[in-house]
């Protein structure tokens, strides 16, 4: 046991357990040296009361044996406590998800014969998954998107390096860059930036919305690509859906630290325990867990046996054909076994090599800039009535202020002052002070009289200082505004 490699087994909830043993039935039947070592998370942890969903023994078995093959987790829908999936990604910063897709043999799809075999290298924890949101009027939400230019270049660096892993060819970046042009706009900037060290490697630049034309229209020409975290979530689903489905989509979440393993497929209650259920998700992130940790002939092995069998149409479960007629899934772990040692026909396994996770400073104060100062505030107002009465009242507030209103916005386009059009307004007003002095910079004493005086006659909610950033605004300008 003393030579045995631990790694902490989460099964999960729902059908998990089914999924996540029959993958380490092959394991062990593969004469993987692993002790497993099983702790909990997700739906059942929720129920004892644990509003993380991730219990204290948990997080210790990770961070001591920093490999985890977790099944699927329940997590409520649209109300109480966040997924316990992503608690576990930021707990232990888990910045890159990588969901391969590749056509499979046998399975056949609409593109069957395209030879698909793309990778989406999805940044895991940062931009909306950050889960910072607000109630700012009675009806009006926000959701705060994050961006950092060191999460940027983690992922972008881990991208290219899997694609050298992998002796693949090209890494596409898919980004909103064309509307949020400094979040979505700031992986484009890092991509851009990064890309030249990789010669070996070709890269571009797509729109997200053009990437998902594209991958349903020509996904062959796609080899590794790179995005946001919702993008990524959004796109990965894509990809999965081109080569047979959820059931066939293995899952790795990877840290400089720690390494989680896992299918993204539900929990899908109603079939627990009924032996119908795909496990080949689990089993291939258990594949990709093997060489993560560098047993790369075992991965391998399974790899192959894996496909053999689909390949021989033993893996027609009943996410493929209907529950009512589809493979047990005690019999398709075992064919997997039985066919420990051949090799398909059909589909060939990739060389692979240990990915070189990039080693970036853990300095928070990540970009350092030459100069900043701030030229005026955005204070979020909530107001009732329409815009050109706020802004008359603004205007009289700050007559004698360091500062003038240069404009209001509603729902990000200008409506003060008054254009040729005015859209339908909510009650969440933007409205941006400026420096009467252009060639000034603001001091914080005199942004917060600025709202001390905005809030004698107004309820403000929120506040964002105007930086300039080496010269550059560091916001961005509303629709219509000059």
């Amino acid at each position: 046991m003393q030579n045995k490699r631990v790694i902490t087994v989460i099964p999960g909830d729902g059908i998990g357990p089914e999924c996540v043993g029959a993958a380490m039935k092959i394991i062990d039947a593969a004469g993987v040296n692993i002790e497993w070592e099983e702790r909990h998370a997700g739906e059942r942890v929720f129920k004892q009361g644990i509003p993380s969903g991730v219990p204290a023994d948990t997080i210790e078995s990770i961070k001591k044996n920093r490999v985890v093959l977790k099944g699927p987790l329940g997590t409520p829908v649209g109300f109480g406590q966040k997924s316990a999936n992503v608690t576990l990604r930021k707990l232990f910063e888990t910045y890159a998800n990588i969901r391969p897709a590749r056509e499979f043999p046998g399975v056949t799809t609409p593109y069957s014969g395209r030879g698909i075999d793309v990778v989406i290298v999805r940044e895991n924890v940062e931009d909306l998954y950050a889960g910072i949101e607000h109630m700012q009027t009675p009806g009006v939400a926000q959701c705060l998107k994050l961006i950092s230019r060191k999460g940027c270049e983690k992922i972008v660096r881990t991208a290219f390096e899997f694609a050298r892993a992998e002796g693949r060819k090209s890494v596409a970046c898919a980004t909103k860059a064309n509307i949020m042009k400094m979040t979505e706009g700031l992986l484009k900037k890092t991509f851009e930036e990064i890309a030249p060290e990789y010669p070996d490697i070709e890269s571009w630049h797509v729109i997200i919305d053009n990437c998902a034309h594209q991958l349903v229209k020509k996904p062959e020409q796609y080899d590794v690509i790179v995005t946001t975290n919702m993008n990524g979530d959004i796109i990965s689903d894509l990809t999965s859906g081109l080569v047979g489905g959820l059931g066939f989509a293995p899952t790795a979440n990877l840290g400089n630290d720690i390494a989680i393993f896992e299918a993204v497929h539900g929990s899908a209650p109603k079939y627990a325990g009924k032996d119908v259920i795909n496990p080949t998700a689990v089993i291939l992130s258990a594949v990709m867990m093997l060489r993560h940790i560098g047993e790369f002939d075992a991965a391998t092995l399974i790899e192959n046996a894996v496909m053999v069998t689909i390949e021989e149409g033993k893996a027609a479960t009943g996410d493929v054909i209907g529950y009512d007629k589809g493979a047990k899934t005690s019999e398709y772990t075992q064919a997997i076994i039985d066919n420990l040692g051949r090799k398909p026909t059909q589909w060939q396994a990739r060389e692979h090599q240990a990915i070189q996770m990039p080693n970036i400073p853990e300095n928070p104060a990540f970009v350092i800039p030459e100069s900043r100062r701030v030229i005026g505030a955005d204070i979020f107002i909530e107001w009732p009535q329409n815009a050109e009465s706020l802004g008359q009242s603004l205007d009289s507030i700050v007559e004698a202020s360091d500062f003038r209103l240069k404009m209001i916005s509603n729902r990000g386009t200008k409506v003060y002052p008054i254009g040729d059009t005015q859209p339908d307004c909510v009650d969440h007003w933007r409205c941006r002070f400026v420096l009467r002095d252009a060639t000034a910079g603001a001091s914080p004493e005199q942004v917060m009289a600025l709202l001390a005086q905005v809030a004698t006659k107004h309820q403000w909610m929120h506040v964002e200082k105007l930086l300039e950033i080496n010269g550059e605004p560091g916001y961005t300008m509303a629709q219509g505004e000059d």
